[in-house]
């Protein structure tokens, strides 16, 4: 099958090769004949190295399909149905999965570890445990999971990761309060999902900050009252708050420098929403005493901070009833063979979501 693969890590530039396999099919297990995946930032931090990710791996880690096959003791899927790719299945039995936050579960980053694929000179593991930019995919049968019919591939791939973080942080993780002021530092897929989110939540101000005109303009269209680049961030917050800072900031840009911009940008008492996947080598500068003294609360949220397979729902059943609107992210759809394309529109910020399809 075909499959795009990033040899080194630091490359810019992904290769799309028609002799890979997909491996590890077995008992607990199921083959999935991939329709459709979303370009994810994070994919683009684990090519840079920014996510530590073995090489050489296939990225992607939003995807939807069709399952081909199912291994013995699988009984949730059979061959034929629809199904999103969960990237971080759950085991259901952990100390975190028992205290109901399966999002904290490692099982799935245990098996990041282990090759996903095979080519003739060797193997190739999978981003995130998965490997979305490839034409089939062997998952955990915990990672395949059932969709509705009325629920296009695409839009199915986008609540896999990106709407199921941006909505959670929101929605699970800092709980925004009916007419509090918030700003979005950071308004990609997930920022803009983060968007919508706060405009469920009936927020009265809500400030969206990106250095990228184009997303800005998205930005208002998504729920933002207005949207600013960062060297205007602090005129805004004097404007909008007097000064006092946002009731709520969530951070979905992954720098040390943007939490620390994001931090200062919180009211005294407020919360800052850590949902950017950074560096482990970068370090966010805290004294003891503005933390003590500001009493602002720091959440980080991983994976929108709830149980996936209930975010999961939550965003069908928003989408069915108009309330969030899945459509308007993608901006543009593509092949596989254009997947390189696609990764300088996405470094450039011209692009909200884009899909590959199969």
């Amino acid at each position: 099958m075909r499959a795009a693969v990033l040899h080194e890590t630091g490359q810019s530039q992904l290769e799309v090769h028609d002799d890979v396999e997909a491996v590890g099919f077995g008992p607990g297990k199921v083959r999935v004949r991939m329709r459709a995946t979303g370009l994810c930032h994070s994919d683009l931090s684990a090519m840079d190295g920014t996510l530590r990710q073995p090489v050489p791996f296939v990225p992607g880690h939003e995807g939807a399909g069709e399952v081909l096959d199912v291994g013995d003791g699988v009984d949730a899927v059979r061959p034929g149905d629809r199904v999103l790719i969960g990237w971080l299945p759950a085991c259901r039995s952990c100390g975190p999965c028992t205290r109901g936050q399966t999002h904290l579960c490692l099982s799935g980053f245990r098996a990041a570890r282990t090759p996903h694929f095979r080519r003739p000179d060797g193997p190739v593991f999978g981003f995130a445990g998965s490997g979305t930019f490839a034409e089939e995919l062997v998952v955990d049968a915990a990672g395949a999971v059932p969709i509705p019919d009325d629920l296009p591939f695409d839009l199915a791939a986008l609540i896999g990761c990106g709407v199921t973080t941006g909505l959670g942080a929101v929605l699970n993780t800092a709980r925004v309060e009916a007419g509090s002021s918030v700003a979005v530092v950071g308004c990609g897929g997930v920022g803009l999902a983060a968007l919508q989110g706060v405009r469920l939540s009936g927020a009265a101000h809500v400030v969206a900050v990106d250095p990228v005109a184009y997303r800005r303009a998205a930005a208002l269209r998504f729920g933002a009252t207005e949207a600013v680049a960062p060297e205007d961030f602090d005129d805004a917050r004097q404007r909008v708050t007097g000064g006092e800072g946002f009731d709520y900031v969530f951070e979905v840009v992954g720098t040390s420098t943007t939490a620390r911009t994001a931090y200062e940008a919180t009211r005294r008492g407020g919360t800052l929403c850590v949902v950017g996947a950074g560096a482990p080598d970068d370090f966010l500068r805290l004294s003891m005493f503005e933390l003590f003294f500001d009493e602002k609360r720091i959440l980080p949220s991983m994976y929108g901070g709830g149980d996936p397979l209930y975010s999961y729902r939550r965003a069908v059943d928003l989408w069915r009833t108009g309330r969030i609107d899945l459509e308007g992210l993608i901006t543009h759809r593509i092949p596989l063979a254009e997947v390189n394309e696609a990764l300088a529109r996405m470094r450039a910020g011209s692009a909200l979501r884009t899909c590959i399809e199969f």
